[in-house]
């Protein structure tokens, strides 16, 4: 019997160390190779979209292309499925999730994200000629458009009193699409993607005041995958400290909205 329960607790330990030594080695993993892949939602302006031609522009297009120079390695971006974003990661389909992912608890459970590199939150974008809607109360009654599977569903159900309706989205773009045409009274999105549709949009949207919820982006790993994780955070960091990561934020919003300090 002892002999069964050391040679069990050998596998154990064995289990063990071999999970450390996976956490510790994916940093050196992705350095031997020379790519760190990205999986994103290649729809979601102004964090990671495509322009015309098919080219791979946005925020943190820019910030992982920088952090990709500093480390010495390749950015190779993975598109996919937002709603199963996650499940794919843990999927080994990319290294990380690199695209204005909102840190929650659920999220962190599943996940190993950096520190909040932007402090986000979502609000509600409704068309410039609709008069009758000033803030989110008066959404009552009305319909209300979502990117599905984003943090904007939960935050509009929030809404009180209650929308009629509450309709899900592939992209955000189909949201603004049906908002433009009046199918919808407001979209509730992300204020980083809400505040460039209206920019680039001029007279055609406006942002109802306030925030309905408030929310952190990270960057987000496997859960062993800790070496890979410390080395990006520390690389961030060092953006940020820099100014480097100021100056891409000016750039897609204006203002720097990357240091903590001003959060």
């Amino acid at each position: 019997m002892k002999k069964i329960i050391f040679a069990l607790l050998a596998v154990m330990v064995f289990a063990f160390a071999a999970n450390v030594q996976a956490a510790d080695s994916s940093w050196d993993q992705v350095k031997a190779k020379g790519v760190l892949t990205i999986g994103l939602d290649d729809a979601f302006p102004p964090m990671g979209f495509r322009l015309d031609d098919g080219t791979l522009t946005g925020f943190d297009i820019d910030a992982a292309e920088a952090l990709g120079k500093r480390l010495g390695i390749k950015i190779k971006w993975q598109p996919t499925a937002w709603d199963g974003v996650i499940h794919s990661l843990n999927a080994n389909k990319f290294d990380c999730i690199w695209n204005g992912m909102t840190i929650t608890p659920e999220r962190a459970e599943a996940v190993l994200f950096t520190k909040p590199y932007i402090m986000d939150g979502q609000i509600a974008v409704v068309s410039m000629t609709n008069s009758k809607v000033k803030a989110t109360s008066e959404l009552s009654g009305t319909e209300v458009g979502v990117q599905k599977g984003s943090p904007a569903l939960e935050a509009a159900k929030t809404i009180k009193p209650a929308p009629a309706e509450i309709r899900e989205y592939d992209t955000n773009p189909k949201a603004f699409l049906d908002l433009e045409s009046g199918r919808l009274a407001a979209v509730v999105v992300d204020n980083v993607s809400g505040r460039y549709y209206i920019a680039q949009r001029p007279g055609k949207y406006r942002a109802l005041p306030g925030f309905i919820s408030s929310e952190p982006f990270g960057v987000a790993f496997r859960k062993n995958d800790v070496s890979l994780r410390d080395m990006v955070q520390k690389t961030i960091d060092e953006m940020v400290a820099d100014g480097t990561m100021g100056k891409i934020s000016r750039k897609w919003f204006g203002e720097d909205i990357t240091n903590p300090k001003k959060w």
